[in-house]
């Protein structure tokens, strides 16, 4: 080992607390010292003495090896020199030349440090500092010029320039610190080192100072994360809004954005939109680039931490881009804050990156190239680069993005896929397994694809005011307790329909009304969970369900926009169904609503299916032709059977009939390109006039 680099960082500081782990850049000041030393090609070895476990993480993941600094070499009155003398002994081999590396410069070239390394080594010196070349002249407190004759002054180029030590580093021989006992001895040279570099943090404005810096004095480097989440107004945008007579508003975005979060999406990062404002604009942009969006926030960063959470993600390999003091808080919580160049100066200062391009003129697109710069070679999808065999169908220039099929045990739910019929035995059954096998049939032969059953726990649902309260029922009259337990299926029960389900072809699973109804269906292995209207707002049962990582179908019935947004933050949209429902039963038609359905698919991007309780088919059927992916209706063997839901569920041939006009209307939905079809050819050619 030649060179060593050493590292001071105590935990105690009068002027910033903490100052050594202040982020600067999205990356703490330790760290950034570390790093310097780390990519300088002539150090050999970098220590950090540190007598704070917090430092020494953040040396350690930055690249460092940690030597625990004692107590009495930690107070405010010890000195750099005792720090790396004390690193010196602690080490087996002595190195020729060290460097102390102050934490308190921000910005240190690690090409300068190797310039300064390379005087000592090669003899020019045996001390080298860093120095910023100055020509200001200096007074002292009595008004005496210090560095010159008040009476003449030279003009700048006629005098020799001094040099103002920035702190950064000092370069010494090893034998030398240790025979003098400090920094400085034999003969001392200067490293010139640039202004932008010569900022040292003592205090809280030092720190402001070196935050607004540091996006435009850090070399730009690739990004590399997992996520990008993206604030919409003044960053897909230029902030401005064009207001038509009618009202309505106009926003002017960049075509390459589209590309490039295109690009980004194939290389498996998941990105984002979040935004404060609810607006249609920021809908149509979302779907125009094919990305889930959170619209009419109150609280960012709360939305963020529960986003990563459900997605499973590291906040460390999370980018955030934003413009104004509203995105600060989600900006603090990742690894690579970004900001626009023209955004509000307290968020270009809390950035780790600010992109060369602004809002509206290419700053997302910018943002995913630098991503992608990160990713391994070849990452991005080969459809991105190959060419197409032949021209793309016209189809492909639509402007709305779909949303992504979720995955259901063999089948994708989602835009371009079947429609998913799923037939609600729910507690039809009555408790009667035969029934259930039955219904199921009844599901199967209509051509269904899944059967949905209900599992909850009695003495968790049933409230308290009503377990004792006496029913009729089929077995006589009985406390509404005994009833719901009646009726309530086991394991056993579950098992045979489990195992008659994959018999006829189906998938099976159920809406659990409790978190060990949600222990009890994992245990069954279903392929989804269903989330009745009911615990839309259960939000323990969310998490439950959540933390399961299947896919889930949310049904909205009796829900604001509020509390799905807090549903949807919970659950993530990655592997969310989302259902329009209004829980009516029966269901009168002034109450569907269906229009809800595209409210749904813009505000938070998923597929959006319908879940029905009226009577007949026509609610159902035209659900389909506004986009429902997925069809659940009630169904019973005869709507008279006792029971609650019976009379608003379809008998055996009502859904035969539901499920054959929604497949009619599948294939007559086609694919919107317009074309000349055979069947038109021979009219045209009889009846067809051209004029010139």
């Amino acid at each position: 080992m030649r060179v060593l680099a050493v590292i001071p960082a105590r935990g105690g500081s009068a002027g910033v607390p903490l100052k050594n782990l202040a982020p600067v850049g999205g990356t703490p000041l330790v760290a950034r010292a570390v790093r310097a030393c780390v990519r300088a090609e002539l150090v050999d070895r970098v220590v950090v003495s540190t007598d704070h476990p917090g430092i020494a993480e953040a040396a350690r993941t930055a690249g460092a090896e940690v030597v625990d600094r004692p107590g009495e070499l930690s107070g405010a009155e010890a000195t750099s020199e005792s720090a790396v003398l004390h690193a010196l002994d602690r080490l087996p081999e002595a190195p020729e030349v060290v460097l102390l590396v102050q934490c308190t410069s921000a910005f240190i070239n690690p090409a300068d440090l190797d310039a300064a390394i390379a005087k000592v080594l090669g003899g020019e010196a045996d001390v080298v500092f860093s120095g910023l070349e100055t020509h200001e002249f200096l007074w002292d407190a009595a008004g005496a010029g210090v560095n010159h004759d008040p009476s003449s002054r030279p003009r700048r180029q006629d005098r020799e320039p001094h040099y103002r030590e920035t702190g950064a580093f000092y370069v010494m021989r090893a034998g030398g610190l240790r025979e003098h006992g400090h920094r400085f001895f034999g003969r001392v040279a200067v490293q010139p080192v640039p202004p932008r570099h010569a900022v040292e943090v003592d205090t809280p404005e030092d720190l402001e100072i070196v935050r607004a810096l540091a996006p435009f004095t850090d070399l730009p480097e690739p990004i590399d994360v997992d996520a990008v989440i993206t604030d919409f107004d003044g960053v897909h945008t230029d902030d401005r809004a064009y207001v038509g007579e009618d009202g309505r508003e106009m926003v002017a975005v960049n075509r390459s954005d589209g590309m490039g979060v295109s690009l980004l999406r194939r290389s498996g990062v998941k990105i984002m939109i979040m935004s404060t404002e609810q607006n249609p604009v920021v809908s149509a942009r979302a779907r125009k680039l094919g990305v889930p969006v959170l619209q009419g926030l109150t609280d960012k960063r709360t939305v963020l931490r529960d986003w990563l959470a459900i997605e499973g993600l590291d906040p460390a390999r999370v980018a955030y881009v934003g413009n104004d003091v509203n995105d600060l808080g989600p900006m603090s919580d990742v690894g690579w804050p970004v900001a626009v160049p023209d955004a509000h100066p307290r968020v270009r200062a809390a950035a780790r990156v600010v992109l060369t391009r602004p809002g509206g003129a290419g700053a997302v697109r910018e943002l995913c190239d630098r991503v992608l710069a990160a990713r391994p070679e070849g990452a991005a999808a080969p459809a991105a680069v190959a060419a197409p065999a032949a021209p793309a169908p016209r189809a492909e220039l639509r402007l709305v993005a779909s949303p992504r099929p979720v995955p259901i045990g063999d089948a994708l739910v989602g835009p371009g896929q079947p429609v998913y019929v799923i037939a609600e035995i729910g507690i039809n059954h009555n408790g009667d397994l035969d029934i259930a096998r039955r219904l199921i049939d009844v599901a199967a032969e209509a051509g269904c694809q899944a059967v949905k059953f209900q599992k909850r726990t009695p003495e968790i649902c049933v409230p308290l005011e009503q377990r004792d309260q006496i029913r009729q029922t089929p077995w006589g009259a009985m406390t509404y307790m005994e009833y719901k337990i009646r009726t309530e299926f086991g394991h056993a029960e579950y098992a045979e329909i489990a195992k008659y389900s994959a018999e006829r072809g189906l998938h099976w699973f159920a809406s659990p009304w409790d978190v060990p109804s949600v222990e009890f269906l994992e245990s069954m292995d279903v392929v989804t969970h269903k989330v009745a209207s009911a615990g839309v707002t259960d939000l323990e049962l969310l998490r439950a369900l959540a933390a399961t990582g299947k896919p889930v179908i949310l049904s909205t019935g009796m829900s604001t926009l509020e509390e799905i947004d807090r549903a949807v933050e919970i659950l993530g949209t990655s592997r969310l169904v989302l259902m329009h429902a209004t829980s009516t039963y029966p269901l009168p038609p002034e109450e569907a609503n269906l229009r809800a359905i595209t409210t749904l698919q813009e505000r938070y991007g998923v597929p959006v299916g319908y879940s029905g309780h009226e009577r007949g088919l026509q609610i159902s059927l035209a659900a389909v032709t506004l986009g429902a992916v997925t069809v659940e209706r009630h169904i019973t063997l005869d709507r008279t059977m006792w029971g609650s839901d019976h009379a608003a569920s379809l008998e055996p041939a009502g859904l035969e009939h539901l499920v054959r006009d929604i497949r009619i209307i599948e294939t007559a939905l086609g694919d919107g390109v317009k074309r000349v079809f055979p069947g038109e050819e021979a009219p045209k050619a009889r009846l067809r006039r051209v004029t010139v």
